[in-house]
């Protein structure tokens, strides 16, 4: 993919759509860990927080962007990637962020970052590494760009994402596209059916897979909404 093709910019404002819109929780899990450290250790841990968070994407993309390259995981990751689109239409429940405990210690505020970011950081370097397609340019980029969304720019990106719920679901069709593209990708798939059938169903298999993801979130939100309404009744 060279730098001057439209394919490598298209590519690079999904990865920086995708940065925005998984890139939220990671930024609510620092300032949480971090909201009982002093004044004078917060921004430390902010920080050091976010050094940790991008140290582990950058391990992560790597062993990824490698992995994907194997046969029948570009199909694993697809319906990986699928099942993060979906969960992040569907609903929260009430005790949703819990788990993320404040510290007044800056190494176990650290400490929390990590475990939590552990967790939270495959969906990124999924998507990254699935769009990036092997380009390492792009999954720097990729990176480097969540770095100041991690630090300040995620907490005001989540609120625009609760005021405005179109964008979810816009980032939601996303990332069922690329998993669409991902799928079909397979070396697999194109064993079995060739490489001129795999490129001329990129865009049906991106599109029917951004299709699925908006479809089994919208049908999963409303069970979601109607079990809601029916604890609401009984109590």
């Amino acid at each position: 993919m060279d730098y001057f093709e439209p394919l490598f910019w298209l590519a690079l404002v999904k990865i920086i759509w995708i940065n925005v819109l998984l890139s939220g929780d990671n930024a609510v899990v620092i300032a949480m860990a971090c909201r009982s450290l002093p004044d004078n250790m917060r921004r430390w841990g902010m920080i050091l927080g976010a050094g940790v968070a991008v140290g582990m994407r950058i391990v992560f993309t790597a062993i990824i962007a490698v992995l994907l390259g194997l046969p029948w995981l570009r199909i694993v990751g697809s319906l990986a990637l699928m099942y993060i689109a979906v969960d992040l239409v569907v609903p929260e429940g009430e005790d949703g962020e819990g788990g993320v405990q404040a510290h007044d210690s800056l190494w176990r505020a650290v400490g929390t970052i990590a475990v939590a970011d552990l967790v939270m950081s495959l969906d990124n370097v999924v998507a990254i590494a699935a769009v990036a397609d092997g380009n390492w340019v792009l999954i720097t980029i990729g990176l480097l760009i969540s770095i100041p969304m991690i630090v300040a720019g995620a907490a005001l990106i989540m609120s625009l994402l609760s005021r405005f719920p179109a964008l979810v679901w816009a980032g939601a069709a996303l990332l069922g596209w690329v998993a669409g593209e991902m799928f079909v990708s397979d070396i697999k798939i194109a064993e079995y059916l060739g490489e001129a059938f795999v490129h001329s169903f990129e865009y049906p298999a991106a599109a029917l897979g951004a299709a699925l993801v908006l479809l089994i979130g919208w049908f999963m939100a409303r069970r979601v909404a109607a079990g809601s309404a029916r604890h609401d009744v009984t109590h």
